[in-house]
C-alpha cells in the first residue's frame, strides 16, 4: 500500500501493510491449542475453560453435530447470550465447514422468521428459554434439528444446582417436540472427536445480518479470509503491549460483529481469555471486571456511563485494565477523561460496521487521541471521502463526504442480494453510506448517516421498522421514527404519529402494540401526536425536519448528531 498521511501516527513496530497469513478460524484455534494449551480460554461465572479443554469440547460437539445430519455448506441459526457454548458452538461449525447465522436472542419471531428464511438455515442452536419460540418456527419453516443450551450447563458447583428448574419446565414444553436435542447430550454422544479438511479462506464464515438504507435486513458474506484478517490486523495494532495471558471482558455479545471479532477472535488468535458476560448490564459488568481484573474492557459508551455511575466504580483500584475498546456510538469527552483518570488505561474508538467485520478505523493504540475521532484507518486498509453528490469526486480536508474503505476485512457483498451487492461495492471499495471528514493528519471523525438510521445505546435502529409497525395499527393513518437526543443512549426513539379521521390511541396503547411486534430497543420512548407531518414537493415525509427541530429545541446541532 502507497503511503498516508495517518500512517505517521502507526506505533513504530505496526507496519502500513501486515502479511496477512491463509489461515480460517478453525485453524486459528489449531494453531492457539497447539502453542498455548493451558492458557484460559473461557472464563463463565466462576468456571474456567483453557484453550486445550475448549478444542476438545469443539470437536466432540462437531462429530455430535455430523451425527445430526449438519454437514459442509449448512448454515445453521445460532441464537445464544455470551456463554461458553455460543464460542463451542462457532468453532464446532467451522470444523464441519458450516456456516454459523447469528440472531440477536431478542429480536421478535418475526424478525426471526425474516432471517432464518433469507439464510435457508437447517439448524439451530438456542438459549433454553427461546426454544419454544424456535421450534414453533420449525414447525413453519421445516428445518432440522434444533440444539438446546442452558446456563447451569458449564456452570460450576454449587451455582450449577441453583438452576434445574429450568430444565424441568422445558421438559414440560419440549416432551412432544422431535428432534430437540440437549447441547451437553449431544456432546456426550458424539462418535468420537471430528476430524476433517479445513475451510477454504474463500468459504463463508459467518451471515450477520445487518441494516440498509431501507431498513431491510441484509445477510453480510463474510469469509474465513475476512474474519482472520482483521484478527491478524489488530493483533499487529496491538503489538507486544497486549499480553497472550490477559483477559477481555466479554460485554459486547459474540452474536453481533462487535463481539465476534473485539471478543472472540482477536482473543483466539492472541490466546487470551474471555470473561464471558451473558447479561451486559452495568452492575454484573463491574462486579466481573472486579472478581476476574481484564486488562481489555470493550463496550459500548452506555455501558461506560452507567458502570462509572456505580457508587462501588469510584472505591476501586482498576489500574489493571490497560484499555477500553468503544464502539457503536460516540463517546463523550466527558466519559473519556474520567476512563483515564480512574484507570490510566488507554480509550480506544473505533469505526467500522458488519461488512468490514466491525473495524476500519481505530485510535492509535498508545498513540495520539483526538476526542471525537474514530482514530485513523487500521493496516491494509485504505479509506477515502467522495462527494455525497456524485460518490466519485474527492473532497478536500476538512469536508464531508461519503466514507468507502477497501481492505482484506471487506466483505465479498450480501447473500443472495446481488443488487444490494452491486450498490455497496463498486471498484473494489465499500460505499458505506455514512458521512465523515478528515483532518490534515488522517483522523476520521463521522458527522451523518446518509442513511436515516438512529443510534441508542451502541444499537443500529432503522426507522422504517418502528414505521411500517405503526402503520398497521388501525387507528395510525401517517407515522414517522427519528432518534432524539438523549443523555444516557446518545438517541432514543420518537414516533411522530397522525391518526386516521374519527380515530385515536394513547401512549401506552401504541407502546404495548410495538412491543408485541418490536424488539425492545427499537419501541418507541416518546410519542407526538400531529394533524399532519411535513412534506417534500412530491409526497415524501421529511424526517430530516422533524429531527432537526428535536435537537434545535435542546441548543444541538443536528448536522454533529455523530460528532
Amino acid at each position: 500500500m502507497d503511503q498516508r498521511v495517518w500512517h505517521s501516527h502507526y506505533r513504530p513496530e505496526v507496519p502500513p501493510e501486515i502479511d496477512i497469513k491463509p489461515v480460517t478460524m478453525p485453524e486459528i484455534l489449531d494453531r492457539t491449542v497447539r502453542d498455548m494449551p493451558g492458557n484460559e480460554a473461557l472464563m463463565f461465572m466462576g468456571k474456567t475453560i483453557n484453550y486445550d479443554q475448549l478444542n476438545r469440547l469443539v470437536n466432540r460437539f462437531a462429530a455430535g453435530l455430523a451425527n445430526l445430519g449438519v454437514k459442509s455448506g449448512d448454515r445453521v441459526a445460532v441464537l445464544l447470550p455470551n456463554t461458553p457454548q455460543v464460542v463451542i458452538s462457532m468453532f464446532a461449525l467451522w470444523r464441519l465447514r458450516a456456516i454459523p447465522v447469528p440472531c440477536n436472542p431478542l429480536y421478535t419471531d418475526a424478525e426471526l422468521k425474516y432471517q432464518f428464511e433469507h439464510a435457508g438455515v437447517c439448524a439451530a442452536i438456542s438459549f433454553d428459554l427461546l426454544c419454544p419460540r424456535i421450534l414453533a418456527l420449525r414447525d413453519q419453516l421445516g428445518f432440522g434439528p434444533v440444539i438446546c443450551c442452558h446456563l447451569s450447563d458449564y456452570l460450576p458447583f454449587p451455582l450449577k444446582q441453583l438452576f434445574p428448574f429450568v430444565k424441568k419446565e422445558l421438559y414440560r414444553r419440549f416432551e412432544k417436540a422431535r428432534d430437540y436435542h440437549e447441547f451437553t447430550t449431544v456432546i456426550k454422544d458424539a462418535p468420537g472427536e471430528f476430524s476433517g479438511p479445513p475451510p477454504l479462506m474463500d468459504d463463508l464464515a459467518l451471515i450477520p445480518f445487518t441494516g440498509g438504507t431501507t431498513g431491510r435486513a441484509k445477510g453480510v458474506r463474510t469469509t474465513h479470509g475476512n474474519a482472520t484478517a482483521i484478527a491478524q490486523i489488530m493483533n499487529a495494532w496491538f503489538y507486544g503491549t497486549i499480553d497472550s495471558k490477559g483477559r477481555t471482558l466479554g460485554v459486547f455479545p459474540i452474536f453481533h460483529i462487535a463481539g465476534f471479532t473485539g471478543v472472540m477472535n482477536i482473543a483466539v488468535n492472541m490466546g487470551r481469555s474471555m470473561a464471558l458476560v451473558p447479561k451486559p448490564e452495568p452492575k454484573p459488568v463491574l462486579d466481573m471486571v472486579l472478581k476476574y481484573k481484564p486488562d481489555f474492557f470493550p463496550a459500548v459508551p452506555t455501558m461506560y456511563v452507567g458502570v462509572m455511575a456505580l457508587p462501588e466504580f469510584h472505591k476501586a483500584d482498576l489500574s489493571f485494565i490497560q484499555g477500553f475498546f468503544s464502539g457503536a456510538a460516540p463517546l463523550a469527552i466527558d466519559t473519556i477523561n474520567k476512563l483515564k483518570a480512574a484507570t490510566g488505561g488507554d480509550i480506544i474508538e473505533v469505526y467500522g460496521m458488519t461488512e468490514s467485520c466491525a473495524l476500519v478505523t481505530s485510535t492509535p493504540w498508545r498513540g495520539t487521541l483526538k476526542p471525537g475521532s474514530v482514530g485513523v484507518p487500521l493496516p491494509n486498509t485504505d479509506l477515502r471521502l467522495v462527494s455525497i453528490e456524485d460518490d466519485v469526486s474527492p473532497v478536500a480536508v476538512g469536508e464531508p463526504g461519503q466514507i468507502a474503505f477497501r481492505g482484506p476485512q471487506m466483505c465479498d457483498g450480501y447473500y443472495n442480494q446481488p443488487e444490494e451487492t452491486a450498490a455497496s461495492i463498486r471498484d473494489g471499495w465499500f460505499f458505506t453510506g455514512d458521512v465523515g471528514k478528515m483532518d490534515e493528519e488522517g483522523f476520521l471523525y463521522i458527522v451523518d448517516r446518509t442513511k436515516d438510521m438512529i443510534v441508542a445505546g451502541g444499537f443500529n435502529i432503522y426507522p422504517r421498522d418502528i414505521e411500517e409497525v405503526l402503520y398497521d395499527h388501525p387507528a395510525v393513518l401517517e407515522a414517522c421514527a427519528v432518534g432524539v437526543p438523549d443523555e444516557y443512549r446518545g438517541e432514543t426513539v420518537k414516533a411522530f404519529v397522525v391518526f386516521k379521521d374519527g380515530a385515536s390511541a394513547g401512549d401506552k396503547e401504541l407502546d404495548a402494540w410495538c412491543r408485541e411486534r418490536l424488539t425492545s430497543y427499537k419501541v418507541p420512548k416518546v410519542y407526538e401526536f400531529m394533524d399532519g407531518l411535513p412534506k417534500s414537493a412530491v409526497g415524501k415525509i421529511l424526517r430530516r425536519e422533524l429531527r432537526d427541530i428535536e435537537w434545535k429545541k435542546v441548543g444541538k446541532d443536528p448536522s454533529q448528531r455523530f460528532a
